[in-house]
């Protein structure tokens, strides 16, 4: 990515933005943008949702293997599977993921042709466990117009970046990635393309003209919340 791009992107500069955005490109001449956009910001989320389950799925484990002085374990506690629990997770707001909807097991199917069936499968499964987020995944992935070659190198890439770890979410990570793809496909879509994007050029100045450093902001279109960030 040359100097000028790098100047334009809206991401935050981490590195990994351009080489995402050529891996979901590949897919320009199957769909337009708008259809792969859904594509790939629902993969995103969920690696996101996945990463922040696989954490705290280790973090029981280790208490649960080695109970300490800080967490100790009753004995009624001990008759049912805490990682298992759902209560575990929700609890830390994390949503709970099901085995085969985890990023682990798609990423070990990343290559077979059904692919975008497992992924279907998985936002389905997702749901399911999880009320709050009922009709709003997608699930649209086995789709013939949709070169499942092409998924399965787009989630081996996703694979590779941490999204909803503790620190990636410290960095904001998810919130940069997301901007950053709206950005790419506003510009990809052309006109009425960004009318769900605002630069980050423009919400600089606009936080800047707020100064909201006392009060109560009130953002009902906030996104990705990049401008609360």
């Amino acid at each position: 990515m040359n100097k000028k791009s790098k100047k334009n992107s809206n991401g935050g500069n981490l590195g990994f933005e351009e080489k995402l955005w050529q891996a979901a490109d590949k897919m320009r001449g199957h769909m337009d943008p708008a259809e792969y956009k859904h594509v790939v910001l629902g993969l995103i989320f969920l690696k996101y949702i996945s990463d922040a389950f696989e954490e705290r799925y280790i973090q029981l484990k280790l208490l649960t293997a080695e109970p300490s002085s800080d967490y100790y374990i009753s004995e009624e506690q001990a008759r049912y599977n805490v990682i298992d629990d759902r209560d575990e997770y929700l609890s830390e707001n994390i949503f709970y993921i099901p085995k085969e909807a985890r990023w682990c097991y798609l990423q070990a199917n990343a290559k077979q042709p059904t692919i975008g069936k497992f992924v279907d499968d998985a936002m389905v499964a997702i749901e399911k466990e999880n009320p709050k987020l009922k009709g709003v995944l997608s699930k649209d992935y086995a789709r013939l117009t949709l070169d499942k070659h092409t998924l399965g190198e787009l989630i081996d890439l996703i694979g590779t970046i941490g999204l909803g770890d503790a620190e990636s979410r410290s960095k904001d990570i998810l919130g940069r990635v997301y901007e950053y793809f709206l950005g790419r496909f506003a510009s990809a879509e052309g006109k009425g393309g960004g009318e769900f994007y605002t630069p980050q050029s423009v919400v600089k100045i606009l936080v800047e003209m707020i100064e909201p450093y006392k009060g109560r902001v009130y953002d009902p279109c906030c996104g990705s919340g990049g401008m609360f960030v």
